[in-house]
């Protein structure tokens, strides 16, 4: 009798296939958690080099703008002005810690004295340590050897009397789930903007109270 029910129990249990799914499921569970996992990082990447594109932007468009007002002369640019862009960008990039994770570099690029482009002046924030991509100050004070500031394919020109305001972002990704296996990365990004009105273009003022220059 024991024998036949456990004969009988054995039968059953064969044709039983009520588990297999949470079998399959199961074993399949990894993959789906993988592939769901992978999908936030890439939207986090992608959004990360969003948010740093935009500050390059406003970095540049703020610093086109800013001036201080002169009587009997043309408006001025001041160290103040150039952290004041700085720290809007700093604000932009909030949630980023722009401050300890990024590299802010701000140009400006004009025309010499033989008719080429120079970097006149370069400022820069953040404690990752990067280099600007396209020169650094001083480069082009004099010939023609510089040819402007951006790649190849989208280089930017100063025209005699004006200056573009080049800015350029540095940001330190780290990977949110995989950090073990994907390695950190830089994200640049740049962005150019010519300066709105007229400016004195003789060099940065520092009218007392005085403000840090942040050099690079």
């Amino acid at each position: 009798m024991i024998l036949a029910r456990t004969a009988h129990l054995v039968a059953e249990l064969k044709r039983c296939c009520r588990g297999a799914i949470i079998i399959e499921f199961a074993m399949l569970l990894p993959l789906i958690a993988l592939a769901g996992l992978g999908g936030i990082e890439l939207a986090n990447f992608a959004i990360t080099n969003m948010r740093v594109n935009q500050i390059a932007v406003s970095l540049a468009d703020n610093a086109s703008r800013a001036k201080q007002a002169t009587i009997g002369g043309a408006p001025r640019l001041r160290e103040y002005d150039v952290n004041e862009a700085f720290r809007a960008a700093a604000l932009q990039g909030e949630g980023l810690n722009l401050e300890e994770r990024g590299r802010l570099i701000l140009s400006s690029l004009e025309v010499n004295g033989a008719g080429g482009q120079w970097i006149h002046w370069q400022r820069c924030d953040g404690d990752v340590d990067a280099d600007s991509s396209y020169g650094v100050q001083g480069d082009g004070i004099s010939g023609t050897a510089l040819l402007g500031m951006g790649p190849a394919d989208r280089r930017v020109i100063a025209d005699e009397d004006s200056a573009i305001m080049f800015a350029e972002v540095v940001y330190q990704y780290d990977p949110v789930f995989f950090g073990g296996v994907v390695e950190s990365q830089q994200i640049r990004k740049f962005a150019a903007m010519y300066v709105r009105d007229d400016r004195d273009l003789t060099q940065i003022y520092n009218p007392s109270p005085t403000s840090p220059v942040n050099g690079c």
